[in-house]
């Protein structure tokens, strides 16, 4: 026998009942002895099986279970709990067999596989079939929702002031753009184009026929043509309703790692699809199908795409073929590759064409932000 005495300041929880006992704890040789008034028999745990329990809330002490068992043992006094502590060996040794472990592991590399291949398989998969289902009025309502997030994020979200130019020359002269472009297009919504007083060249679209061009885009630009080829690349993208697609993908994307990862806030989905959104990353197939878009379209309006690849080059030697440029215009294929794409579409070449826009007109579009603070 270790210690016959009998030692107070302990507190027993059974497992059964939600009761606390105060019990007297013995440690025999084999094993502790647990006994208390409020007990119908006394409870005996072989101290191989005895287990320390961690941060337990609200409780005083160590506390102690046995392997197998529901019941849970408390001891306030700490020369007691340490002498328990000494002849329990195993307290802090894990239930789990080696065996278990492999499970573990296999069930853990099961579970990453499955996410994976929700995130980027099916996912994706299915954005593009319900890119195709979704009604167009709800698809212009879900554009709006993207705009105003975007609007708010390029802002900052403590700032009224809005990023939409409104003078009316520069509006004339963009309706006037769209209305050439437009005619030879067969969208399932109205277009609705705006520019936004960001230095950022840049272009994009969301869903229901929304596209903005940026300012910075419009001051890069050294004609009407230029932009008029990158509207129309934009509008390649909302006839495929890529952007649509991309905001399907996003949304179920976050939302899969957001229960994974414990972050259910609607916040951060909508952050993560204006983001995506201004970034504009579609897959290789849908840039270039909306570069071919644009390249025949700017054929149909009789004007050139070779100011299209002019744009391109310029970009290029100013900004770099890499991801630092915030914009889409620098994604997959390399501006390189589209200037030539843009090049060998040209079927206008040194012809005369109409131009888009007047000297006059085209000044109007350059200064239509010109009454507003950039962001930058």
């Amino acid at each position: 026998m270790v210690d016959d005495s009998q030692q107070p300041m302990a507190a027993f929880y059974d497992g059964v009942s939600a009761r606390e006992h105060h019990v007297d704890i013995t440690c025999e040789e084999n094993g502790l002895v647990i006994a208390g008034p409020t007990l119908d028999v006394s409870v005996e745990w072989a101290y191989d099986d005895i287990r320390n329990i961690a941060d337990v809330a609200s409780q005083k002490g160590t506390s102690f279970r046995v392997m197998g068992g529901l019941g849970r043992l408390n001891i306030a006094d700490e020369v007691l709990a340490n002498r328990l502590a000494n002849l329990a060996q195993n307290l802090n040794k894990s239930n789990i067999p080696a065996t278990m472990w492999k499970r573990i592991g296999m069930w853990g590399t099961g579970a990453v596989t499955s996410v994976v291949v929700i995130v980027f398989v099916i996912i994706p998969a299915l954005a593009n079939q319900l890119a195709l289902m979704i009604p167009v009025d709800r698809e212009i309502a879900l554009g709006r929702v993207s705009l105003n997030q975007i609007e708010r994020l390029l802002t900052g979200y403590d700032d009224d002031t809005g990023l939409t130019c409104t003078g009316p020359k520069g509006q004339a002269a963009l309706d006037k753009m769209t209305t050439r472009l437009a005619a030879y297009i067969d969208s399932p919504y109205p277009l609705d184009i705006k520019v936004f007083n960001h230095e950022m060249p840049n272009a994009f679209a969301v869903p229901g026929g929304h596209i903005v061009l940026f300012d910075g885009l419009i001051q890069d630009a050294d004609s009407p043509e230029e932009v008029a080829a990158v509207l129309g690349h934009e509008m390649g993208h909302v006839i495929n309703r890529d952007p649509t697609r991309l905001t399907l993908r996003s949304a179920g994307s976050v939302g899969i790692l957001g229960m994974v990862f414990g972050d259910f806030a609607g916040g951060t989905v909508a952050l993560v699809i204006a983001e995506q959104l201004i970034a504009a990353n579609y897959s290789q197939d849908a840039e270039a199908n909306a570069d071919i878009f644009a390249h025949k379209l700017m054929s149909d309006t009789k004007l050139p795409s070779a100011p299209m690849a002019d744009f391109f080059d310029r970009l290029n030697e100013e900004y770099g073929d890499g991801p630092e440029l915030l914009s889409h215009l620098a994604s997959h294929p390399d501006l390189a590759g589209r200037a030539k794409a843009a090049n060998e579409a040209d079927t206008i070449g040194d012809g005369s064409f109409e131009t888009v826009l007047t000297p006059s007109e085209w000044e109007g579009l350059r200064q239509m932000c010109a009454e507003v603070a950039k962001v930058d």
